[in-house]
């Protein structure tokens, strides 16, 4: 019933995100942002009650915020960016402190947070729910009062449905967004396969390993991830260039269980008390790679779709991004079971693979755009 549960999220993800985000497009990125605020506070009401049904409703409710999430607040910004006049090489700045600051360090501080309102508060596990309502009330307070509107399309005659067709025409024509368009959900799909497959990896029989240390490390290697992003993106290297081998980095990592699997090195990754073996930490370095991919890849994605992705139809187009991920996902939970773990991160490992492929290929298109110095600069820099 639990995985059930999560299917239904990313379920409501995948049929509600693409239409959530054309009205976005359509209506307002403001509208949006308090839109997130609100399903998402509802969607933490339901953990209240322990109706199915109900819980049931509150996933719903968080598939179509997750939705909102993962697209208005990317396209306030970068609208209200240009519209401003700001230097666009703020903009990578901005990426790369936000997903230090909010991916890292604040994941890091909440689940410490989380930790101490379960054990101090008679609600138990729902405490962080409720402490979440308060934290996006605040946010929503900001987007109120401090948020200018902005907006895609906003012309009253266009109606979602010619909307949606405008953005999927944008995709089929421009050969750089449409790869954007197989490079996320390539990515994101092994990003999420991996956070539901760590912890049987490291601990197969259920052994009691330090769940809350080994995440809060996975965080610092996202958080030193974003970091170098955040120097690259500052730097003469185009993102297209180095994605490549961010890719490549990834794909590596996730293809390390699959290697101790079939070889000699097969074992227990920790003992019954919970100490980890060679095995487990060969696989939390592996993971910890992985990371650092992962805070690599969120500044540096959105600086190629802030370059790429017409304003618009931005936010639309970003969740038809994430149809494919979405879907995938929810096959994985439904038939979890069919595969291994080492499995189904080798077939991550293959996913990354073609993700860099891609990453190529939009290389190739760009990098005659690219000024003639810089192209000599990164031809010498790649032969060093």
């Amino acid at each position: 019933d639990i995985g059930k549960l999560f299917i239904a999220g990313f379920g409501s993800s995948l049929v509600f995100g693409t239409i959530a985000g054309t009205l976005v497009d359509k209506y307002g990125r403001k509208l949006g942002g308090l839109a997130y605020v609100l399903t998402y506070a509802l969607s933490c009401v339901t953990k209240h009650w322990s109706s199915y049904s109900v819980l049931m409703l509150g996933r719903l409710l968080g598939g179509v915020a997750t939705s909102l999430l993962f697209s208005t607040f990317e396209s306030w910004l970068v609208a209200e960016h240009f519209k401003r006049g700001y230097e666009e090489s703020w903009l990578s700045e901005t990426f790369s402190k936000a997903v230090f600051l909010g991916n890292g360090l604040t994941a890091i501080a909440s689940g410490l947070v989380g930790n101490f309102l379960v054990n101090s508060f008679s609600e138990g596990r729902v405490a962080p729910f409720d402490a979440a309502i308060v934290v996006l009330c605040i946010g929503g307070g900001i987007i109120l009062t401090s948020w200018t509107e902005n907006y895609g399309d906003s012309s009253s005659k266009t109606s979602t449905m010619d909307s949606f067709k405008k953005a999927m025409a944008a995709i089929q024509s421009d050969r750089k967004v449409a790869l954007l368009g197989a490079i996320q959900p390539l990515f994101e799909a092994s990003m999420y396969t991996f956070v539901f497959m760590w912890t049987p990896a490291i601990s197969p029989n259920d052994e009691p390993i330090p769940h809350g240390v080994i995440f809060s490390i996975f965080m610092m290697a996202s958080m030193v991830g974003s970091s170098i992003a955040g120097r690259l993106l500052e730097g003469s290297t185009p993102v297209e260039l180095y994605m490549q081998y961010v890719f490549g980095a990834g794909a590596l990592s996730l293809f390390v269980p699959f290697v101790i699997t079939h070889t000699s090195l097969s074992e227990m990754a920790a003992d019954k008390d919970g100490k980890l073996l060679f095995t487990g930490q060969l696989e939390i370095l592996a993971f910890c790679v992985f990371e650092a991919c992962v805070g690599l890849f969120w500044p540096s994605i959105m600086k190629m779709r802030s370059a790429y992705v017409p304003e618009e139809s931005r936010a639309t187009i970003i969740n038809i991004f994430r149809i494919p991920l979405n879907l995938f996902v929810c096959i994985v939970l439904y038939n979890v079971s069919l595969f291994s773990v080492a499995t189904y991160l080798g077939m991550c490992s293959a996913f990354l693979m073609l993700a860099a492929y891609c990453q190529m290929q939009l290389y190739k298109l760009v990098k005659h755009d690219l000024p003639v110095s810089s192209y000599e600069t990164i031809e010498d820099s790649t032969e060093v």
